[in-house]
């Protein structure tokens, strides 16, 4: 068993903090971005298996809030993995590490009092309470995506279910990898069950019941 709360040498030592750095303290703060844009900063965390809804949900209520004027930004597992997290592979060191790596992203967008969204297997709860400690509890909404294997597979959108199932892809959560459902997340969206726009309506309701946003028309 891999320890997932250690990394490889080689990606231990890419996030060390240099000891010749000193925190610069901005004069434009958190408080006066957020009264700017008109709302809170916060950062979604929507978690589930592949198949499940996530990057689905996350736009669908980035839609929703950019349409009321809200300043959001999704943060994809599959984009990301382009860019951020390109030279990554799929071991429990390589997913950890993804993690870490968008948890610092996603901050400086709630810093900068954004509503980021995040759209992420992140498998792995150890993972998901380092980034929800990164960032605050308080500005943590983790959600659920729960949505039965089976139902994943025969969506299968990107036909990964059926090249992992024939050995073509390792460490593919569900099959041959881990999933760890959330203990206690802030909410679960049942998406085998809800339309995309009751899923889209509970969780905007859960962002204004938190005081995140204020819409015109509040969701009942």
């Amino acid at each position: 068993m891999i320890d997932r709360n250690s990394y490889s040498h080689d990606l231990r030592t890419q996030h060390m903090k240099s000891s010749n750095t000193i925190w610069h303290h901005a004069t434009v703060t958190r408080a006066r971005r957020e009264k700017l844009n008109g709302h809170k900063g916060a950062l979604v965390w929507f978690t589930g298996l592949s198949g499940s809804g996530k990057s689905t949900l996350a736009h669908a209520v980035e839609e929703r809030l950019h349409q009321e004027n809200c300043r959001t930004f999704v943060l994809d597992g599959d984009n990301v993995r382009h860019g951020l997290c390109a030279d990554l592979g799929f071991s429990d060191e390589a997913r950890s590490e993804n993690i870490r790596r968008v948890g610092e992203a996603a901050k400086l967008f709630v810093e900068a009092g954004i509503v980021v969204l995040t759209a992420f297997i992140s498998p792995f709860e150890d993972d998901r309470d380092r980034v929800r400690n990164l960032v605050g509890a308080g500005d943590f909404i983790e959600i659920y995506c729960q949505c039965p294997l089976e139902v994943c597979e025969e969506r299968d959108v990107k036909g990964l279910y059926k090249r992992a199932r024939a050995g073509e892809i390792a460490h593919f959560t569900g099959i041959s990898s881990p999933y760890e459902p959330p203990r206690s997340s802030c909410l679960v969206v049942e998406t085998s069950v809800l339309s995309l726009e009751e899923s889209v309506d509970v969780v905007v309701a859960l962002l204004q019941a938190r005081g995140i946003v204020s819409l015109a028309e509040p969701v009942q």
